[in-house]
């Protein structure tokens, strides 16, 4: 029972600890490393993979969102500068719908067909057939506004709280007023009974 409670409480003061981190760090320790991509107010997920690409675009994004503007290139991408070079790891890829490459280093590419070249892989959005993809990316089209964001933060950053002293507070916020067994909110503090 007393490992069962310090694995529970290191799970919540874990949860609950200051969020000093950045959202990039706390990505890379997650098991996927996430980006979103806006379109037409429409956004998708975006798996990264973990190469010398990422890693630098994941710093430039903890700068905040990228807008670029991108076309279609044929009838398989939107691609476009990024404004910025990122470093490469070039390998030639067969690529498919979903993909999202890097093309000498400053070019960013996705794919809603098939294509085969040297790219620096980034990552690849799933879930979604050619078709949809090409309506989400509005292949065929110019000038297409795309951003390129960090999944919002979660997790608790700060806790305001006006509540009264020496009241007990569940974690949900509830107050309690005979509080028994188990973790609770004391004067702003968490403590265990």
């Amino acid at each position: 029972m007393r490992n069962f409670v310090t694995i529970l409480l290191a799970m919540f003061f874990a949860c609950c600890s200051s969020d000093n981190d950045t959202q990039a760090e706390t990505l890379k320790n997650s098991n996927e490393m996430i980006m979103n991509i806006t379109i037409g107010g429409v956004t998708h997920a975006v798996t990264l993979v973990d190469n010398v690409a990422t890693q630098a675009l994941l710093a430039k994004l903890q700068n905040g969102s990228i807008t670029v503007a991108l076309n279609t290139n044929g009838d398989f991408e939107i691609w476009g500068s990024l404004g910025f070079s990122l470093p490469t790891a070039d390998e030639y890829i067969n690529g498919q719908p979903g993909d999202v490459v890097l093309y000498s280093g400053s070019n960013i590419c996705i794919f809603y067909g098939d294509n085969a070249y040297s790219y620096t892989r980034l990552g690849k959005i799933e879930g979604l057939s050619a078709d949809a993809l090409k309506t989400f990316l509005k292949g065929g089209q110019s000038n297409i506004s795309v951003t390129l964001s960090l999944p919002a933060a979660t997790g608790i950053s700060r806790v305001n709280t006006s509540a009264e002293k020496n009241t007990c507070y569940s974690l949900s916020g509830q107050r309690v007023e005979r509080p028994m067994r188990g973790i609770f909110i004391k004067n702003g503090k968490k403590v265990v009974l």
